[in-house]
C-alpha cells in the first residue's frame, strides 16, 4: 500500500462567536487541511492551525514549506500499520532557516501526518489510538470516554456570572478562564466564578503571555485566593528564563503553551527548572507523534500534562485529540471537541462536541474514526495545492 495523492487546502472556518485572549481577536481560522490518498483509493485527512504568535507559521507559509519539501522521497510502500506509523513519525518539511526552536513548520507537518495515519488506518482497520500503544505502550491507558474543560473567555459583568452558572448547571469538573485581556479586572472575574461554581470544581487561569515577572508574580499571589490550580503561561516566550524566579515567587504550578512547541523547548524548560506542567496541542507541537513524545518526556522529568486545543479547530483535529485523550495516561485536563458550540459549519457527519458534564465517547472507528463531508469542506475552500500526484 502507497500514498499516491497528497493534496493541501487552505480553507477558512467561519466561527459562531468573536473570540478573545491577550494575544489574539478571531472570527474566523485559517486552517491547512490536507488530503491522503492510497493505492488503494482509501482517503484520509489531516488538519493544521498555523498560529503565527504561537509557533511563528501563516497559511501562506505553511503552504509554501509543502510545495519545497521532498516529501514524495519520504513515502515508501507500507505493509502494514506499524510500519505506516514509523514512516510517518520519521516525515520532516524542509528546513527553515532561523527556525532555532524546529517548531515553524508543525502546523504543516501536523496536518500531513494525520492525513497519512487516517488514511493507513482506514486502509487497515486500526484506529488513531492504537498509535499511543504502538509507540507509547507505557503511556497507553485507553477508556470508554473522555471528559473536557469549560473555558470562560472574555465574559465579564453579568456576563461572567451567567456563563459561570451555566458551566455550573452543565456539570463541568473543571474549567479555565482567560486572564491578562486589557480592560478586565481579572481579580472580580475570578471572585465571581469561583463563587459561583463552588469550590469543588478545578479552576485554572491562562493568560496567554500577558504579563511581566513582577506583574505576574502580584498577580498570582493575588489570585491564589481563589483556589487556582495552575497559570499557564504568564509571561511571552521571550521572558521564558525569567520564570523560574516567578515559581520561586509563587504556590501556584506554572504551564507552558507558548514556551512549548517542540522537544527543544521542552529541554530548555527542563534546563531552566520554567515549568511544572506543559500544555500539549497536536497542531503546535507538530502532530500526534511528536505530542506524544513530549508527553513522554514530561513523564520522565516529572511535568505534568494536558491536551489542549486551538480556537477553529474544525472535526479532523477534534477528532485526533479525542484519540489522544482517550489513550494517554495522566492528563491533567482535556480541552476540544467545541465544534458545534465555535464552528459554523462541521465538517464531519458525526457531531464531535462534548456532551453535558464535557464528556464525550471514545472514537473507535478506524483512523480518525469519522467521516468527512466533502461538500462541507469545499464549501470552505480558500484555495489547494496539489503537492503528490
Amino acid at each position: 500500500m502507497k500514498i499516491v495523492e497528497l493534496t493541501a487546502f487552505h480553507i477558512r472556518v467561519p466561527l459562531r462567536r468573536v473570540i478573545r485572549h491577550a494575544s489574539f481577536e478571531r472570527r474566523e481560522s485559517d486552517n491547512l487541511v490536507v488530503r491522503c490518498v492510497l493505492s488503494d483509493r482509501t482517503v484520509g485527512y489531516g488538519e493544521g492551525l498555523p498560529r503565527e504568535y504561537v509557533t511563528g507559521e501563516t497559511i501562506d507559509e505553511s503552504l509554501k514549506l509543502l510545495r519545497r519539501s521532498d516529501l514524495a522521497a519520504q513515502f515508501a510502500p507500507c505493509r502494514d500499520f506499524p510500519s505506516a506509523v514509523a514512516m510517518a513519525e520519521r516525515l520532516t518539511l524542509a528546513p527553515i532557516p532561523g527556525d532555532d526552536r524546529a517548531c515553524q513548520g508543525n502546523a504543516a507537518r501536523c496536518a500531513v501526518e494525520l492525513a497519512i495515519l487516517d488514511a493507513f488506518g482506514r486502509a487497515w482497520g486500526e484506529p488513531l489510538s492504537h498509535v499511543t500503544k504502538q509507540l507509547a505502550p507505557e503511556l497507553y491507558s485507553p477508556r470508554q470516554r473522555v471528559q473536557y474543560s469549560g473555558i470562560i473567555a472574555t465574559s465579564r459583568g453579568v456576563k461572567v456570572r451567567l456563563v459561570a452558572l451555566l458551566m455550573r448547571l452543565y456539570g463541568f469538573r473543571d474549567i479555565k478562564v482567560k486572564v491578562g485581556i486589557p480592560g478586565y479586572n481579572d481579580r472580580s472575574r475570578l471572585r465571581a466564578i469561583r463563587r459561583i461554581v463552588g469550590r469543588r470544581v478545578d479552576l485554572r487561569i491562562d493568560a496567554n503571555e500577558a504579563w511581566t515577572a513582577a506583574e505576574a508574580i502580584s498577580h498570582i499571589r493575588e489570585f491564589e485566593r481563589f483556589g487556582i490550580s495552575s497559570v499557564e503561561q504568564p509571561l511571552p516566550h521571550e521572558c521564558l528564563q525569567d520564570l523560574s524566579e516567578v515559581r520561586r515567587q509563587v504556590r501556584t504550578p506554572i504551564m507552558l503553551d507558548e514556551s512549548l512547541c517542540s522537544s527543544i523547548d521542552a529541554h530548555l524548560a527542563v534546563e531552566l527548572q520554567a515549568a511544572d506542567l506543559f500544555n500539549l496541542r497536536l497542531s503546535k507541537c507538530g502532530g500526534f507523534i511528536p505530542t506524544l513524545r513530549l508527553a513522554q518526556f514530561a513523564r520522565k522529568h516529572g511535568i505534568g500534562y494536558q491536551l489542549g486545543c486551538q480556537v477553529g479547530e474544525t472535526a479532523i483535529l477534534s477528532a485526533a485529540g479525542r484519540h489522544f485523550a482517550g489513550s494517554v495516561a495522566d492528563l491533567r485536563h482535556a480541552e476540544g471537541s467545541y465544534d458545534r458550540h465555535l464552528v459554523l459549519e462541521p465538517l464531519s457527519d458525526e457531531d464531535l462536541t462534548f456532551g453535558r458534564g464535557g464528556w464525550a465517547p471514545l472514537l473507535v472507528g478506524s483512523g480518525l474514526g469519522v467521516s468527512i463531508n466533502a461538500t462541507a469542506l469545499e464549501r470552505q475552500v480558500v484555495r489547494k495545492e496539489p503537492l503528490i500526484g
